[in-house]
């Protein structure tokens, strides 16, 4: 049962780390713009990770352990999941780029120098512990330092993507207070597991699960879930009320009701205030949601804000 289990989280595993590169690439080549090349190199770095570093693992159990002692099985193990941990460094470097990428800011050649010889610094340091003593398990040395670690450059992600500074962010507001908090909780719930593993297959598979799902929260929500494409250009200035509407082909009557869902009307009330049926408020603001390229009234009220328009 426990082999069928790990063929399907195996295959699972494949399906969300190539689902998460598609969905980049998607981004990539319909916007060109480098933050989703960045995007996409923390794809590749995090799963290559995840499939050398998690999955190799049990590669080398199930197909070593006949052959070597467990001693050296152990030994082997630890040498191979250090190795690995260059990709999650690169990865996390990725991670930051892109977070100062769309928060508007700019990296220098200096912070990539800088991070690589920190990062590295400490992996010969775990290398150090691993290669000279018992204790702590290796095992757990690794663990503490991808709990650690990940921690630190999530949360600098976090506080990079909600606080942009004096320099104007490529993406909403709206956006950004979702793609930060969400950078941060996926690392809490990838994290979270790992505080409880101790050899157990039920929390490795968890684990394994929160780590491929999680990586692929960043290309569908800015697939799905980001208010339109504010990605290919900056906002004009002066852009007024009735030049959005002619953009967007927006009609008068759904100019009206576009005005009234950001005066915060309901729904119902503004059938009432327009004199229009209830259902014919809401095909209108379906046909709105489409042409402007949002789902709710919350993010068009965040457009029309963001834009300054009203």
């Amino acid at each position: 049962m426990l082999h069928y289990l790990g063929y399907l989280i195996f295959i699972l595993s494949v399906a969300l780390a190539a689902g998460g590169v598609v969905l980049t690439s998607r981004l990539r080549n319909k916007y060109h713009l480098e933050i989703f090349s960045t995007l996409l190199y923390y794809q590749v770095f995090i799963f290559t990770f995840g499939f050398y570093g998690i999955w190799g693992q049990v590669v080398i159990k199930v197909f070593l352990s006949i052959y070597i002692s467990s001693e050296l099985l152990a030994r082997f193990s630890d040498i191979a999941m250090l190795l690995g941990l260059p990709f999650l460094v690169f990865a996390w470097m990725m991670l930051i780029q892109f977070s100062l990428g769309i928060s508007g800011r700019k990296s220098s050649n200096w912070f990539v120098l800088l991070f690589l010889l920190l990062n590295f610094s400490i992996i010969i340091v775990v290398g150090y512990f691993i290669a000279k003593t018992s204790e702590p398990k290796p095992v757990s040395l690794i663990k503490y330092y991808f709990i650690l670690m990940h921690f630190l450059y999530s949360l600098l992600s976090f506080l990079l993507i909600i606080f942009p500074g004096n320099v104007r962010s490529i993406i909403h507001d709206y956006d950004r207070r979702r793609i930060g908090p969400g950078i941060f909780l996926v690392m809490l719930l990838q994290c979270l597991p790992l505080l409880f593993y101790n050899s157990q297959s039920y929390i490795a598979v968890i684990f394994t699960l929160t780590f491929f799902a999680g990586n692929t929260f960043l290309p569908i929500y800015l697939n799905y879930g980001t208010l339109f494409t504010i990605f290919t250009s900056a906002p004009e200035k002066d852009f007024s009320f009735e030049e959005f509407c002619k953009k967007f082909e927006v009609s008068p009557r759904e100019t009206d009701i576009v005005r009234e869902i950001c005066n915060g009307l309901s729904n119902k009330e503004i059938s009432e205030k327009l004199f229009i049926s209830l259902q014919t408020v809401k095909d209108h603001t379906h046909r709105i949601y489409i042409k402007t390229n949002v789902k709710s009234r919350v993010q068009l009220i965040y457009l029309v804000k963001e834009l300054k328009m009203l």
